[in-house]
């Protein structure tokens, strides 16, 4: 007697992959003003946390993050930029702070841009940052 070889309907078919996660809803109503300053606090405290792994001091202390846009509606634009185009965090570091940001309430959407005009230099870091790196003006 022969034995019958499997067919692809004996074999059960691989489980879904899960539905990608759903964009948060839009806001009921558009941030005031006073509440745009505050997501804009928090935006910035949340950048406190982001860091350059060869520097031990924050993006925003380093002055990499160059513009932080509120819309109404929650959505959030930053630009930024990295020490040099040659960053080995090019890849990583901004879609890390695109999710930490887009993870705060208030916000619908969030959109990292890297730039490079106008180039980084150290003249744009914090004074808490330069006396941590022991940097002279």
């Amino acid at each position: 007697m022969s034995q019958r070889l499997p067919l692809p309907m004996d074999t059960p078919a691989p489980p879904e992959p899960p539905a990608p996660p759903a964009p948060p809803p839009p806001l009921a109503e558009p941030l005031t003003a006073e509440q745009i300053a505050a997501l804009r606090e928090r935006i910035v405290a949340v950048l406190h946390t982001c860091f350059d792994p060869e520097i031990p001091v924050n993006i925003y202390e380093l002055g990499l993050i160059y513009d932080i846009a509120v819309a109404p509606t929650g959505a959030v634009q930053i630009r930024m930029t990295l020490t040099s185009p040659a960053c080995p965090v090019a890849g990583t570091l901004p879609p890390d702070v695109q999710r930490k940001i887009a993870g705060l309430p208030q916000v619908t959407s969030a959109q990292v841009d890297v730039v490079w005009d106008p180039p980084w230099d150290k003249g744009r870091m914090s004074e808490a940052a330069k006396l941590q790196l022991g940097i002279d003006d």
